[in-house]
């Protein structure tokens, strides 16, 4: 009769210990504050988008702002770039890499791909830019003015056939060609100093620092980002070429909504005002 008492009273007990909260945070999730949930409404907060942008290698310093910019106005979004020469990107492209956006330093590449079908609209233009004549800090060669480009000995370091600044740096050449102090055949002698051809605009920069060549042309924007690395030698306005960098949203892109948005803030006050930090200027009309 005792034990039957006793069993009783600790059967009871446990009941009213477990009454006023005696249960382990182990075992009752709600009084563990590690346990993630719903939201009040219990909704799930939605998930991050991790936007994959193709950029133009010379937008690289520019886009590390406007990355870091976005993100923080967009906490949803997580943006990923990835640098090279254009019509590289643009290949890639066309071959099935997946991305959101292409932000090329031309026109051309981004109409090739909405001409194939890979990509929607038109292609926006977003920057402008301009061509720069850079030599070694030093400037070993002697170069006063571009007509020293034909110059025989002159060791030009240029970029491959597929990446904008040479199509950019043929146009400047032929101009220069039509102006007083330009030698006989001179577009040709300027084609004859070409020492090396590099993958993107940024790679012939870094060859002219280290002094590897005695010139090259890049954009505007690159010579600025070189500092004291580089001297430039003032191309005449009548034979520089106006760049106009433009995007498009690829079509079957993961994230095509958030893409647009990136793309029309990047258009927009906020990101034109980043741009114009880097040297960019308003795209060509």
């Amino acid at each position: 009769m005792i034990a039957r008492h006793g069993a009783l009273v600790g059967i009871a007990l446990a009941a009213a210990l477990a009454g006023c909260g005696g249960a382990s945070p182990a075992t009752n999730p709600a009084a563990d504050p590690g346990t993630p949930g719903p939201g009040e409404d219990g909704a799930t907060a939605p998930a991050r988008v991790e936007l994959v942008v193709f950029a133009a290698a010379s937008l690289r310093d520019a886009f590390g702002a406007v990355k870091e910019s976005y993100e923080a106005a967009h906490p949803g979004v997580a943006i990923t770039f990835s640098f090279d020469g254009s019509g590289a990107l643009r290949t890639q492209l066309e071959q099935g890499a997946p991305a959101d956006l292409f932000a090329s330093a031309d026109q051309v590449n981004p109409q090739a791909l909405v001409d194939a079908g890979l990509a929607d609209g038109r292609p926006i233009p977003f920057a402008g830019n301009h061509l720069a004549l850079v030599v070694p800090a030093d400037n070993p060669a002697g170069i006063a003015s571009p007509f020293d480009l034909a110059r025989p000995g002159v060791r030009l370091v240029g970029a491959g056939a597929t990446v904008p600044i040479t199509e950019y740096t043929t146009q400047m050449v032929g101009l220069l060609a039509g102006l007083p102090g330009a030698a006989p055949g001179f577009a040709a002698a300027v084609a004859s100093n070409v020492v090396s051809r590099e993958d993107n605009v940024r790679a012939v920069l870094a060859k002219i620092e280290l002094g590897e060549g005695d010139a090259g042309i890049v954009y505007a924007t690159d010579a600025i980002a070189a500092g004291d690395a580089v001297a430039v030698i003032p191309i005449p306005a009548e034979a520089n070429v106006a760049v106009t960098c433009t995007a498009v949203v690829l079509r079957d892109a993961p994230h095509r909504e958030a893409a647009t948005a990136f793309l029309a803030w990047l258009t927009g006050g906020e990101g034109q005002a980043i741009l114009a930090r880097f040297g960019f200027v308003p795209a060509p009309s």
